[in-house]
């Protein structure tokens, strides 16, 4: 609750308080994300834009500095909250033998249907009350042991590119405050454990990574290396067939007719292939006639875990550094990241206090 108190006092409606899927509308975060830079800023903090941390200085198993844009800058603690798409951070980290660990991840693709169509079926309506929202969804199946589920279902939303990089396909999904578009999308995905991911074991505790980043490339490269995005009707992407043509899609970029059944590993094409008819029978027309599968959605959470100490908080073989957030593998969004990064600074106040 402290961190949607937080968020209120920048400018966040008041209704997140209260309810049970608290929705903040990402065309409102921009606003509310300066006025809480204001704030950092009035309360003695310093934001430092076009900065890039070109390495982190250790010295006998202590943090003590960092170099930013090629300058040193002495520091005994460093908070290290990149996100979970600051690759630069883990080769920097494993090239420097800081010790690293592969984590499991979810990986998948963006499903988008008509919004009228989710509506009917979930409020059972051929025309959906005004005084409803969009309707939202939330599914999950077992294929060989191994979930399938949604994941960032935007009601009345809109997928988005999100590459933070040259040469690849990233999508993610958005909804505006009122939800109010006329398409409804989930990422679908499913478990990338150790074990899928052989073909890169030599890369070591990158592997996830390094698989993360070909399949993205893969599909830049499906899509005519242009940011516009492989895709497949539903219908096809299950009976393995060629889409001779798409419906309208809310990806901005564009889309363009691919084999997305055959871009994506196996493994992931059969769990969601079985996992669609699956929720096909909880939610009775999901392989819809104009429901489009977009590739991919790559970036649930991070491949890479930087571990921690459970009681100090800090890197287990360097003093001073912090793991924190959804980068470092110990959160899973806007909340929880918040939360780890208020214990995060505690721990830190506590450490300054005792010197």
């Amino acid at each position: 609750r402290k961190v949607l108190e937080v968020l209120v006092e920048h400018g966040a409606p008041k209704n997140i308080l209260e309810d049970a899927h608290p929705h903040i509308g990402t065309n409102k975060l921009p606003e509310l994300i300066t006025k809480m830079r204001e704030t950092i800023l009035e309360l003695g903090g310093e934001v430092n834009f076009e900065s890039f941390v070109d390495d982190i200085v250790m010295t006998d198993g202590k943090v003590s500095g960092l170099s930013v844009n090629g300058e040193q800058h002495t520091f005994d603690q460093v908070i290290l909250a990149t996100g979970h798409s600051a690759r630069d951070i883990y080769h920097l980290l494993n090239k420097k033998n800081v010790a690293l660990e592969f984590k499991n991840f979810a990986l998948g693709v963006r499903v988008e249907h008509p919004q009228s169509h989710i509506d009917s079926r979930q409020y059972h309506c051929d025309v959906k009350p005004e005084i409803l929202p969009a309707a939202a969804y939330s599914l999950v199946s077992q294929v060989d042991g191994k979930g399938v589920f949604s994941f960032c279902m935007c009601p009345g939303g809109i997928i988005a590119p999100c590459a933070t990089e040259q040469e690849e396909i990233v999508t993610n999904g958005w909804s505006p405050s009122k939800r109010n578009n006329p398409y409804a999308n989930s990422g679908i995905v499913t478990q990338v454990e150790w074990e899928d991911v052989a073909e890169f074991h030599e890369h070591g505790v990158m592997a996830g990574l390094h698989f993360q980043n070909q399949l993205e490339r893969r599909c830049w490269q499906a899509g005519g290396e242009t940011q516009v995005a492989p895709a497949q009707r539903l219908k096809d992407f299950i009976e393995g067939r060629e889409s001779k043509d798409l419906p309208v899609c809310s990806y901005g970029p564009g889309v363009t007719p691919a084999r997305v059944d055959q871009l994506l590993p196996n493994f992931i094409v059969r769990r969601l292939q079985q996992a669609f008819r699956d929720f096909d029978r909880k939610i009775r027309g999901y392989i819809h006639r104009d429901a489009i599968v977009v590739a991919p959605e790559s970036r649930t959470s991070s491949p890479v875990k930087i571990p921690r100490d459970k009681e100090s908080l800090q890197h287990p073989d360097i003093q001073g550094l912090y793991p924190c957030g959804e980068g470092a593998g110990y959160a899973g969004g806007i909340v929880s990241a918040a939360m780890d990064g208020e214990k995060i600074a505690d721990n830190c106040v506590e450490q300054m206090a005792a010197k």
